[in-house]
């Protein structure tokens, strides 16, 4: 990646990113323990390689080493990286094929035993190449890169890559790829799922599922100085309610996830002063698959006519003041340098700039493929912010056109159950992605993708994507991007995105040293918080 995409891609970043003091404006205070709430019961276990879940990252994190990790002072750019384990991020050899790792010495696990290259080496390749019985929840996006992962000797970790690529760095700055202990995960591969035991800021206190999770200070932690705190506890708590009271009392402090614009104004019209508020746009947005083995959604007439009929730009306005979400976009992060301006965005259909327009042509599309009476269920998960917002507010467009619709609201697990097993027409399915790294994370559209709930398969899209893949100019690749998108949304109409989600987090002004980035995923391992009472 060239010196000048790096630049346009960190500016674009950081300007969908609020801004907020620098972590170092302030001289860090130490001491205190944070208290925070997670909008869940609990995570489905504590391995952050096994969970897809801001539970499991929100609750463990404190705990772990990476290798990387986006730069905590800059949080919203996808080129701005920092060391966590390595001493420093290698420049690739072997025509950009090859990184090698020079890895710290000194680093101690939880339990006295030091950490080595073998531990970091041992890890990337469970979590891309998994055994049989063991389940890596990203190793889809590692293999479509990695060919291998050597250790040569006990300082060094090698990446050998299938092919040069753009896509690698932020892939390795994954906020889950936590270093477990080698001996351990060798020996029983799930001890993870249980237990906790790693190498990062905070050591293990205590868990009580569905409760609570405690870290005290780590005295060894090889950030010289950090953390700041003495230990935190996080208070697991899916109703919003009791969130917001938690921290309106002063129990708590924050909630990291993010909160719906009514519960930040009662924060901020109650508290005043003591409470900051910070946004960002969302890596999330909310898409709706079609069910391509159902018909009439075997019909790229009848999918284009429901995109067709959804007012984005008028109803992103409205919706924005009651749900989590905001900005307009295609399925690449707004302001990232691969994502469609809104000139271009506005030929894809579905985002025509005149609705009515839009919508005669839905009805024409419609009548042509004699689905003029159409009726279905749209498939939604049991959760108010954003979903059933969404739901509601596509119910209300589709009647526009004539379509009937109703909406089947389900749990999460028979939610995810629906999808995989293609019991739906329609879903309302949220893309969510941490580091923000735009090819890869248009992989969920791909015919290959386990997140492909549209069951479809489109050799030309696989075709055009492995071209943005391997495009190594970032103008080319920006190109061939929109064509992908076009393709996705417009040409097939596979899948579209609605909305792009808005992060708005509320927290104590006693806390200090956290900055939002576009994914609630990243940004969570404590270390550069301070209490400052």
């Amino acid at each position: 990646m060239d010196y000048a995409y790096r630049l346009s891609l960190a500016a674009a970043l950081a300007a969908a990113t609020a801004v907020a003091p620098a972590i170092g404006a302030e001289t860090p205070k130490r001491g205190g323990v944070l208290t925070y709430m997670i909008p869940a019961d609990a995570p489905p276990s504590l391995d952050g390689h096994r969970e897809q879940t801001y539970a499991t990252v929100h609750a463990t994190a404190p705990f772990y080493s990476v290798l990387m990790r986006v730069n905590p002072e800059n949080p919203g750019s996808a080129t701005d990286f920092t060391c966590d384990l390595c001493t420093e991020i290698p420049q690739p050899a072997d025509g950009g094929k090859t990184y090698t790792f020079k890895i710290r010495q000194g680093v101690k696990f939880h339990d006295g035993s030091p950490l080595t290259a073998a531990d970091v080496a041992a890890n990337w390749q469970q979590m891309t190449f998994p055994p049989e019985g063991v389940f890596s929840a990203r190793s889809s996006n590692y293999q479509a890169l990695i060919e291998k992962v050597e250790n040569p000797d006990p300082t060094t970790v090698v990446f050998r890559l299938k092919f040069a690529t753009s896509a690698f760095l932020p892939t390795l700055a994954d906020p889950f790829g936590y270093i477990y202990k080698k001996e351990i995960i060798e020996k029983d591969p799930h001890w993870y799922e249980k237990n906790v035991m790693g190498s990062g800021p905070f050591k293990f206190v205590s868990y009580e599922a569905g409760q609570s999770i405690k870290g005290e200070r780590n005295p060894d932690y090889y950030h010289q100085g950090k953390p700041y705190l003495n230990g935190f506890e996080a208070i697991f708590a899916p109703k919003q309610a009791t969130r917001v009271e938690a921290i309106r009392g002063d129990r708590a402090a924050l909630e990291f996830r993010g909160m719906p614009p009514s519960a930040r104004d009662e924060l901020q019209k109650e508290l005043g002063d003591k409470i900051t508020v910070e946004e960002s746009d969302w890596n999330c947005g909310s898409d709706l698959f079609f069910n391509h083995k159902q018909k009439p959604f075997d019909d790229v007439r009848v999918r284009r006519a429901l995109s067709l009929a959804i007012d984005r730009w008028g109803g992103a306005p409205s919706l924005s003041k009651i749900a989590i979400v905001k900005t307009v976009g295609g399925i690449v992060f707004p302001g990232a340098p691969l994502a469609a301006s809104k000139e271009d965005l506005q030929k894809i259909a579905g985002f025509w700039p005149d609705i009515e327009k839009s919508r005669a042509e839905a009805k024409r599309l419609l009548k042509e493929a004699g689905a003029e009476n159409l009726s279905f269920e749209l498939l939604n998960r049991d959760v108010d912010q954003p979903y059933k917002y969404i739901g509601i507010w596509l119910i209300d467009q589709w009647s526009k056109i004539g379509v009937k619709v109703t909406q089947k609201v389900v749990p999460t697990g028979p939610w995810f159950q629906a999808m995989r097993t293609g019991q739906f027409a329609i879903v309302h399915y949220p893309i969510c992605r941490s580091t923000v790294n735009p090819v890869l994370d248009v992989q969920p559209y791909l015919p290959t993708s386990d997140e492909n709930y549209g069951a479809y398969e489109d050799p030309q899209q696989v075709e055009l994507y492995n071209k943005i893949l391997h495009e190594a100019d970032p103008q080319k690749q920006r190109a061939l991007m929109y064509e992908f998108q076009k393709l996705v949304m417009d040409t097939q109409a596979h899948a579209t995105k609605i909305v792009w989600w808005n992060r708005i987090v509320p927290y104590r002004t006693y806390v200090k040293g956290w900055k939002i980035s576009p994914s609630h995923f990243l940004n969570q391992d404590l270390a550069t918080i301070w209490l400052d009472k």
